[in-house]
């Protein structure tokens, strides 16, 4: 059962119970996709209806941002934890490795897919990375079949939201992958191209405000945080 948080319905998973579960989708029958909605992405899905169906369809709804955990608290409906998306693509790609699954990287400018391939398959050795595709395509059929020709078992799609959510739910089975994961600027930072915040930040919860230090024009975007938490706020009263 989901733990609802404004209209979003999360997995109520540890981050191994979660990397567990992915892995089993793996083996499984047909074509599934995991979303790690942030309060970004929840109050997107309050905007946006199709954004809102793309993710709560998701075989794992995963909480990737410290904001949802809190506002889930706060709403008496408590999560085990955190489940950052690039630390489940983590534990996700090592199991990968261990089973001989193979995995697409799509998304990004052009160039850091095919760097954070490089840099992926030294970090965790027999990881066979099937293809790579940067995100600036618009035949989305083409680029569902050229997935599917490499036979990749796994594809993350790091296109941003919502527009990995909707492209994961009309094309992944068109992929012929059996997991498809919504991973953002992942590939980014796989790459090296974007510095993760250091661990004291990230078990803080403070990830966000570093990469705010770091890059002062996302203020935009982090505002939705403390819309976030207003809107939680009168869902609380409402209950």
């Amino acid at each position: 059962m989901r733990i609802d948080v404004l209209g979003v319905g999360f997995d109520n998973l540890t981050m191994d119970e979660a990397v567990a579960e992915g892995l089993r989708l793996t083996e499984s029958q047909g074509t599934h996709y995991v979303v790690t909605p942030n309060p970004e992405i929840v109050e997107l899905c309050r905007e946006n209806l199709a954004a809102k169906i793309a993710v709560n369809e998701a075989d794992l709804v995963l909480a990737d941002g410290i904001g949802v955990v809190k506002g889930a608290a706060m709403l008496g409906t408590p999560l085990k934890g955190r489940v950052p998306g690039i630390e489940f693509a983590a534990g996700l790609m090592a199991g990968l490795a261990a089973n001989g699954k193979t995995l697409y990287l799509l998304g990004a400018k052009p160039g850091v897919a095919q760097q954070a391939a490089q840099r992926l398959q030294a970090t965790y050795p027999g990881l066979v990375i099937a293809g790579t595709h940067d995100g600036y395509f618009k035949d989305d059929a083409a680029v569902a079949e050229e997935i599917r020709k490499t036979g990749a078992d796994v594809v993350f799609v790091c296109l941003g939201a919502p527009k990995q959510e909707l492209w994961m739910k009309k094309f992944g089975p068109a992929t012929g992958a059996h997991l498809l994961c919504g991973l953002g600027g992942s590939l980014d930072v796989f790459a090296g191209v974007v510095e993760r915040a250091p661990k004291f930040w990230s078990d803080h919860g403070l990830e966000w405000f570093y990469r705010l230090c770091r890059e002062p024009r996302r203020i935009g975007r982090m505002m939705k945080l403390p819309l976030f938490l207003v809107h939680v706020q009168q869902e609380k009263r409402k209950k």
